[in-house]
């Protein structure tokens, strides 16, 4: 399977915090992802990307909170994180890359 350039922006980037690390030992990896893409979009992406294959895609939307910015009040963007359970025997080791 050949990986489309469309994929690259369908995951923007690994989440590495201590919960994604705890889903990690159940063999979940945790991405930040573009707010518009589909589940299946998300296991296409993540199987043409890595060469893994995917069990289920879990998403949440975190909305982005009101912080103040030198001063005055803005609003962070909401944000979309995948959980990506691997099958059985795959792995993908998010702190040294691809």
């Amino acid at each position: 399977m050949s990986v489309k350039p469309e994929q690259y922006d369908v995951i923007r980037r690994p989440i590495i915090t201590e919960k994604a690390t705890l889903a990690s030992e159940n063999g979940a990896v945790v991405f930040e992802v573009s707010i518009d893409s589909s589940k299946p979009e998300i296991k296409a992406a993540v199987e043409a990307v890595f060469g893994v294959k995917v069990k289920a895609v879990n998403t949440t939307i975190t909305k982005g909170k009101v912080k103040r910015f030198r001063g005055r009040p803005g609003v962070r963007s909401d944000v979309k994180k995948a959980y990506v359970t691997l099958e059985e025997g795959n792995t993908i080791d998010v702190s040294t890359g691809l």
